[in-house]
């Protein structure tokens, strides 16, 4: 009974996450990334023994996954902890410009406050006692069935193996790829640009020496 999967997103961009679980839910969570509207939301999606919970504000969704005997107050309540700590940290600017997993630093975050959410049994009651947990009564749940393309069944995988190492490793591996693809953009872009100030030159110092002949930059004789 537990948070297994928290993550910030920009539309369908996941700028942030975390998970101690491995599986196939990230398709799942995708899936919802991109059908989320752009208005401020909240909701649950059921899927299998899972509950997915965002909340969408001001462009930016804060999600988790959790499993269905853990309620929807504790990971609501994990998502605004989240929610606040990261507008706390990051300017409205960054987040609307970071590339795919550009603030993953803010995973250590996630991870910190998933354990805190997951293992401390008092959570809901403290949380009470201060007013901070927010009603999920008028929170709407719907199926996962909504979000899937017509026919399409995806078949929910998760290995709660605590392989902390496996998963940083997939996260890095995908973040190195992103920057590795990036480079190479730039890359090309700056040797079209050379090529095209190679060119601009060439063109503007043969009208000036007399192209195509180049007599007007030989010495007199």
């Amino acid at each position: 009974m537990s948070l297994i999967y928290g993550l910030v997103a920009r539309g369908s961009v996941i700028l942030a996450e975390y998970t101690d679980s491995s599986g196939n839910f990230t398709q799942v969570t995708q899936a919802i990334l991109e059908k989320i509207p752009p208005n401020n939301s909240k909701l649950t999606y059921v899927y299998d023994r899972y509950l997915f919970h965002y909340i969408c504000e001001d462009g930016l969704t804060y999600m988790c996954m959790a499993d269905d005997s853990f309620g929807r107050r504790i990971p609501f309540a994990f998502l605004q902890d989240i929610k606040e700590k990261f507008l706390a940290t990051y300017s409205k600017e960054r987040a609307n410009t970071a590339l795919p997993y550009g603030m993953n630093e803010f995973a250590k975050v996630i991870e910190t406050r998933m354990k805190y959410f997951s293992n401390n049994p008092n959570v809901d009651k403290i949380k009470q006692v201060h007013g901070e947990v927010e009603q999920v009564k008028d929170v709407m749940v719907h199926n996962i069935e909504r979000v899937l393309e017509r026919g399409e069944r995806i078949e929910l995988l998760v290995d709660k193996t605590d392989n902390l190492n496996q998963q940083a490793f997939a996260f890095r591996k995908r973040s190195t790829a992103l920057r590795r693809s990036m480079w190479w953009k730039n890359t090309k872009l700056m040797i079209l640009l050379g090529f095209v100030v190679i060119l601009l030159f060439y063109f503007i110092a043969g009208s000036v020496c007399g192209f195509p002949s180049w007599e007007g930059c030989r010495g007199g004789n």
